[in-house]
């Protein structure tokens, strides 16, 4: 590889342009492998607790919107009735279908 080609190299991995293709061939050249990963900013298990606080909070602002209207406001408190409705009604493999 010319001087040239590092440099451009180089440059496009700053300006994050890079492609896939180029990284494995380089990779290759170098007698190396490419390894391609996404790594979380946050653990699973808070991923997982984030997402279906979440879902639960959507749900339960439906719910309590329309419990309002007929006059039947649910009394407990909003962090009570999230854990009571994530632990009874989401399920790990329906944290990321979409509502």
């Amino acid at each position: 590889m010319t001087p040239q080609g590092v440099q451009a190299l180089e440059q496009s991995e700053r300006h994050g342009t890079i492609k896939l293709e180029t990284l494995r061939r380089t990779a290759e050249a170098m007698d190396c492998v490419l390894v391609y990963a996404l790594v979380p900013r946050t653990s699973l298990e808070q991923m997982i607790e984030e997402r279906a606080r979440a879902l639960a909070l959507d749900t339960l602002g439906r719910v309590s919107h329309s419990m309002a209207l007929e006059d039947q406001e649910v009394d407990r408190g909003l962090e009570e009735r999230i854990e009571a409705f994530v632990a009874a009604g989401i399920r790990e493999r329906d944290l990321w279908d979409k509502p």
